[in-house]
């Protein structure tokens, strides 16, 4: 289990024998430090995801979770809703650490897209801090790259290999042919390198994906955000796209933050949980995940975690109410 803030409810709400809770993925190699308050050891940075003609990193090295790249302490976001102005999030904190796939899951209208947007440096915060790398997050930057889930993120009238070059030559500096030759490189690696030359419209959606992330990993981030990236597609090429981002995550070692409400997905997907209660969203636990694969969903033991997980978001008789000081913040 990663250590929740004080206060936090469900830090031991499961047992540790048979759950998801203080387990470490074998994928991860989640160290104790990353307990919230825990000190970590010298930072050793996560090398770059490799570009063409240079070598892949050490695994070992990639999953090192040696740093913590993003802290979200005491975050409340609002927004407007005609005349009303509706609280999204309430005192949410967590940190993200390098190479980490951190999941936030809630159910519709509990502010995790909203709080990724917030991340992304979209919106800003009415309270509370948002930093990398130790730095206050003020507004959008390439350091940052959000995939949506959306098919129409690709502007139509660029190819493929155009789409993914564009922000490279935009944000990163590359030169045309600098930019082309990693574009390439990474749709090799999501299996596009035969649609280079293709366009958005000829393509499917679970396609038009891979090029969100393709384009996305050339940025080369520090945090690849993703709100709910497979949602609008059907159940078989959803199940597809979560097993090529696994194995681009065992490529790249890439630090992730996910969106989604399945919680079948964010067992899969994730190696650490944020449960967010239902509007307005509150951290209900935070969680290390077993080594989930897509081959263990129909197993008894990914079902009983599915509904563990189902009874902290949704068990009313456990939440923690608000204190006074939260409730007038």
């Amino acid at each position: 289990m990663v250590g929740p803030r004080q206060g936090w409810p469900h830090a031991d709400a499961l047992p540790a024998r048979d759950s998801i809770v203080n387990a470490t993925s074998p994928r991860t190699w989640l160290p104790p430090y990353a307990a919230r308050g825990g000190a970590a050891p010298a930072a050793h940075p996560v090398p770059d995801a490799p570009v063409a003609g240079r070598p892949a990193p050490d695994a070992a090295q990639a999953g090192a979770h040696s740093e913590r790249l993003l802290a979200i302490d005491r975050v409340n976001l609002e927004y407007r809703s005609g005349a009303r102005i509706v609280r999204a999030t309430h005192q949410v904190s967590f940190d993200v650490y390098g190479s980490d796939r951190f999941v936030l899951l809630g159910p519709s209208g509990c502010g995790k897209s909203t709080l990724l947007k917030a991340i992304a440096g979209f919106i800003e915060p009415v309270s509370g801090s948002i930093a990398l790398d130790g730095r206050p997050v003020r507004g959008p930057g390439p350091d940052r790259v959000v995939v949506f889930q959306e098919f129409d993120q690709l502007p139509p009238w660029k190819t493929v290999v155009e789409n993914v070059a564009f922000p490279l030559r935009a944000a990163a500096k590359l030169s045309r042919t600098e930019a082309r030759e990693r574009a390439l490189h990474y749709l090799d690696k999501v299996g596009l390198s035969g649609f280079a030359d293709a366009y958005p419209h000829t393509l499917s959606g679970g396609m038009k994906q891979r090029v969100a992330i393709a384009r996305a990993l050339a940025m080369q981030p520090r945090v690849l955000l993703m709100d709910e990236p497979f949602a609008a597609l059907d159940a078989l090429t959803r199940r597809k796209m979560q097993e090529e981002l696994l194995r681009l995550w065992d490529e790249f070692r890439f630090t992730l933050l996910f969106v989604t409400h399945s919680i079948e997905e964010a067992l899969v997907v994730g190696n650490r949980i944020l449960l967010l209660s239902p509007h307005p969203g509150r951290v209900r636990a935070e969680l290390n995940s077993h080594e989930h694969s897509l081959d263990d969903v129909d197993t008894g033991d990914f079902r009983d975690n599915v509904a563990r997980i189902h009874r902290l978001l949704f068990d009313t008789d456990t939440t923690s109410a608000p204190t006074t000081e939260e409730a007038a913040s």
